[in-house]
């Protein structure tokens, strides 16, 4: 834990800032930065740890400002079924799986990933029933804004009745508890397993944004060892007045948990999603009629304000999310009728009105570039003649608005570099870039990966640093390169979380 017995000051020479002509020293003690300079030896008292970098390039840790940290520590344990290019190609890997690993009895086989905005068939639980019989199988979509079940995996999730299989939004939303359920034991196990492969990544802190309560979960895993990240945690409207009750605003440290926890924002989903097709939008989508047709306001504005006025009057941020461009405007009109601070989550079509207003309302704007690469071709047949500002991070940045980045994992993977690189390339997999002008500058890129803005080590702050085996802006140039950053260590509050120096 943070608070144990070690070393009083750790000095950390031929270290190289990003920027920086010549190496400097940085010290540590008491797990902040003490001083940063030249020569700084003298500086040192005799419990000082002394670590040469040969001249690796330091900078802030970088946090994830959008996670589910549970459902991420499961995807990973999931059947990932993300290469899945139709339903038909979905039922095979789950056939293939059911062949050597078939479920424990009482249990569901649970898969993860499915994208089916640019599937040629239909899923459907007949579908899924011709290759699995009575095994209950249930497969979240890779946004998890929708699951995909058999008929035995409807009864297994207490579904009667249901037409097709396909439950979205909040016919599905509701159940994810159910299909989340693990012992809590198991659960931490798996979190502290995922955590400490971010902490490789150079992570020192993600915002949690897990839908539950999340301040008891997080409590219990760091009181039995947990410590390689700090959380901020959010709460959603059903345990608001826990959080109120316990007088405890975004920022608050946590008491007993050596400053890893502390409160984060309240969380709103306000739409949908583009895969799903319900991100809410002004135009409809193509093919689609009836009242859904533009997609589904899941919280309208009259619920919308005052629950964000209430948070706000009782020094809670918000998070909102928003994706299409008509949810963008309304959540934007919500912020500045309740007075609220805080983030839009996700941003993904925005009028170019809105992107101004972020500015002129002090909304920051917390996306996540890898959506952008996942979803490009997507957004190109359902958002046709609109994708000009579409995931419009070079406007944003543009206009003076704060971007904050992160992953939504287990929407991506919980890996910093993957963002960064998705922003400043907006490419992958050797494809040309999609819509360049909306890049951003490698600098802006990782300046959003950190809690740190400048990117400057500043003396007096916590020592959350991340130890570099190349230079970013060197290793940048070469494009793809970010996402695979070698990290040689990480440091939270001073103290080695992940090392190979």
């Amino acid at each position: 834990m943070i608070g144990r017995t070690e070393p009083s000051s750790l000095l950390l020479t031929g270290v190289r800032l990003i920027g920086a002509l010549r190496p400097v020293d940085v010290l540590v003690r008491d797990g902040r930065i003490a001083a940063v300079g030249p020569g700084l030896g003298s500086m040192a008292g005799p419990r000082t740890e002394h670590v040469d970098l040969d001249g690796r390039t330091v900078m802030p840790g970088l946090w994830d400002a959008h996670t589910h940290l549970t459902q991420w520590a499961l995807a990973r344990q999931r059947l990932d079924v993300s290469a899945a290019r139709s339903a038909a190609e979905a039922v095979a890997l789950v056939r293939a799986r059911l062949a050597v690993r078939p479920p424990t009895p009482g249990t569901a086989l649970v898969g993860y990933g499915f994208r089916d905005g640019l599937w040629p068939d239909v899923p459907t639980a007949t579908l899924l029933d011709a290759a699995v019989g009575e095994t209950p199988v249930v497969l979240v979509s890779g946004d998890l804004h929708c699951g995909w079940l058999s008929t035995a995996g409807l009864r297994f999730m207490g579904v009667s009745g249901h037409p097709d299989g396909m439950l979205r939004e909040g016919d599905w939303l509701p159940l994810t508890s159910v299909v989340d359920h693990v012992s809590d034991e198991t659960a931490d196990a798996w979190v502290d397993e995922a955590a400490r492969a971010a902490a490789t990544r150079g992570v020192v802190g993600v915002v949690d944004l897990e839908i539950t309560e999340n301040l008891a979960p997080w409590q219990r895993r760091i009181a039995a060892g947990t410590d390689v990240l700090r959380v901020r945690a959010g709460v959603w409207e059903p345990f608001l007045d826990r959080v109120v009750a316990a007088d405890l605003r975004t920022g608050d440290e946590v008491v007993g948990t050596h400053g890893l926890l502390s409160q984060g924002p309240l969380k709103v989903v306000t739409d949908g999603s583009l895969n799903t097709r319900t991100a809410y939008c002004h135009a409809p989508y193509p093919g689609l009629s009836g009242p859904d047709a533009c997609g589904v306001l899941s919280v309208p504005p009259e619920r919308l304000v005052p629950l964000m006025t209430y948070a706000h009057s009782h020094g809670l941020e918000c998070a909102i999310h928003a994706i299409g461009d008509r949810a963008n405007t309304l959540a934007l009109d919500a912020f500045a009728a309740s007075g609220a601070r805080g983030t839009v989550e996700h941003a993904q079509l925005l009028d170019l009105a809105d992107v101004r207003r972020f500015a002129e309302l002090g909304v920051a704007a917390s996306v996540q570039p890898e959506h952008a690469m996942d979803d490009r071709d997507v957004a190109d047949r359902h958002w046709a003649g609109r994708t000009d500002r579409a995931f419009a991070y070079g406007a944003l940045a543009q206009a003076g608005v704060r971007l904050v980045l992160g992953s939504d994992a287990p929407v991506a993977p919980l890996d910093p570099w993957v963002a960064i690189d998705a922003g400043v390339t907006r490419s992958r997999d050797g494809r040309d870039p999609w819509h360049p002008e909306q890049r951003l500058d490698l600098l802006t890129a990782l300046a959003a990966s950190t809690d740190q803005v400048p990117l400057t080590l500043a003396v007096g702050g916590p020592a959350d640093l991340v130890v570099l085996d190349a230079n970013p802006v060197e290793h940048g140039r070469t494009p793809g390169a970010l996402r695979t950053m070698p990290v040689a260590a990480t440091l939270l509050a001073g103290r080695w979380t992940h090392r190979t120096v």
